[in-house]
């Protein structure tokens, strides 16, 4: 029978606790509960006395979840508001990245932040877990149902295996450089796995690059340099640019030559003053200067230079982005050649550096992916 193992606050929800429980059982699933209590005994804690006792119950907690997962369990599914979620969050991003995890909460984070390295399921409750109603019993007769197909669901076995593949950055503005990037890599029966350089996205990209899921990396769109060293939305990912150093990396300035910033109406003044244009109504990019494009290539040069395996830089000239371009809304050749000069002073020797005078969406950018990919890189 299938088993899911339910992480909640007993001492403060065990009303939802029990009828989830129940809503599994009408499905078919057995649930058993691991109490994620901070076991305060009805004391107040204050601020740092909280943070441990959240630490030691999301501790106890990941040890009773890895128990189970030894013993066979199907899912992973958490119930809780404030705290109960923060706890629960911590255990669920500890946890396998591919394996099924539910977390049912009032949502009192940013779930870009807390979901970028880790497959969560988010199901929101929308009421306050705070004693059944209507709304709340609805929210988890669907997570019931939604865990139950996790449980039932027949998976093929390499669906979870972290096979290795070539590891892609993309966004919206390299999107004319990836697609038929795509599309050559599959005729040569070449499997790429695709993240988005938004800020989040590169946080996967280096987890899974860590875990060797990359026999091969192609950093189309090294944005995230942007984002990390500058400004824009971002969660912390410090082994973006340096994980798998072993592995062949090929890089280029995707998506290299502006900020991305929100809505229009939210951008501070000092940056509108400068090129930019409104990419969809909740972004905005704006273009960089020459000094900090010389700061991203500098950065980018030092990363290249530490690592072991093969390298290629491959500057198209012609354009770095969807905009940057002739007639684009932030088209720059002195930018451009801004970034080559540098990367040409700063990179190591062994760093094969390949220009060309096409724009990063022309076929010969991506003959010049294909030809420095290695020749022995497994399908």
């Amino acid at each position: 029978m299938p088993t899911a193992l339910i992480l909640a606050t007993l001492d403060t929800k065990p009303e939802e606790i029990a009828y989830l429980t129940d809503r599994m059982a009408f499905h078919g699933v057995t649930a058993v509960t691991v109490d994620v209590s901070l076991k305060s005994h009805g004391a107040t804690l204050d601020g740092p006395g909280k943070l441990v006792a959240m630490e030691t119950a999301a501790t106890r907690a990941l040890e009773a979840v890895h128990h189970a997962m030894e013993s066979g369990i199907n899912t992973v599914v958490g119930l809780g508001g404030g705290t109960g979620a923060e706890i629960i969050l911590k255990v669920l991003r500890a946890m396998p990245i591919t394996f099924p995890k539910v977390l049912v909460t009032t949502l009192p984070f940013d779930p870009r932040f807390a979901l970028a390295d880790n497959s969560v399921i988010l199901v929101p409750t929308l009421a306050d877990i705070c004693g059944l109603n209507a709304t709340l019993r609805e929210v988890l007769e669907n997570a019931a149902a939604m865990v139950a197909g996790l449980c039932q669901t027949r998976r093929k076995a390499e669906a979870c295996v972290l096979q290795p593949s070539i590891g892609i950055t993309a966004l919206g503005a390299t999107e004319g450089a990836v697609a038929p990037l795509l599309g050559a890599l599959k005729l040569r029966a070449k499997e790429a796995t695709v993240f988005h350089a938004n800020g989040f996205g590169g946080a996967a990209f280096a987890r899974f690059a860590e875990r060797g899921a990359f026999h091969s990396i192609i950093d189309l769109t090294p944005h995230e340099l942007t984002r990390t060293l500058i400004a824009g939305a971002h969660v912390p990912m410090p082994t973006r640019f340096t994980a798998s150093p072993e592995v062949a990396r090929i890089v280029l300035p995707g998506a290299l030559n502006f900020i991305g910033l929100g809505e229009l109406s939210l951008i501070p003044d000092h940056y509108l003053a400068r090129p930019h244009y409104t990419h969809s109504g909740l972004f905005t990019h704006v273009k960089l200067t020459k000094d900090e494009m010389a700061a991203m290539a500098r950065a980018l040069a030092a990363t290249l230079n530490a690592a072991t395996g093969p390298r290629t830089l491959i500057i198209p000239m012609g354009g770095f982005s969807h905009q940057d371009r002739p007639g684009g809304a932030i088209e720059d050749p002195d930018l451009r050649a801004t970034f080559r000069d540098t990367m040409r002073a700063r990179l190591n020797a062994d760093v094969r550096i390949v220009e060309l005078d096409t724009h990063i969406t022309d076929p010969a950018v991506t003959g010049a992916i294909l030809d420095a990919l290695p020749v022995h890189a497994p399908a």
